[in-house]
């Protein structure tokens, strides 16, 4: 584990019993469904990512790009 991983699993832990104790709602879902949700929403996005970066587009090259020219109307 790396340093800044703990850094922010001790602050997160931190601001949450400094929420708790001071009666200050929590910045995050309270519920563990929520937080659940949370994980979950953030795996798919990092899988999506990884799949995206190891599966090239294939047609890149029909694309227009913001211009709108292609391969054929570029000259």
């Amino acid at each position: 584990m790396s340093w800044k991983f703990c850094v922010g699993l001790l602050l997160g832990l931190a601001i949450g019993l400094g929420c708790r104790w001071l009666g200050i709602p929590v910045p995050a879902p309270p519920m563990l469904v929520g937080a659940s949700l949370v994980v979950a929403m953030t795996s798919g996005y990092l899988l999506a990512d990884n799949f995206i970066a190891a599966h090239p587009a294939q047609h890149r090259h029909d694309c227009g790009g913001p211009s709108g020219d292609t391969k054929e109307t570029r000259t």
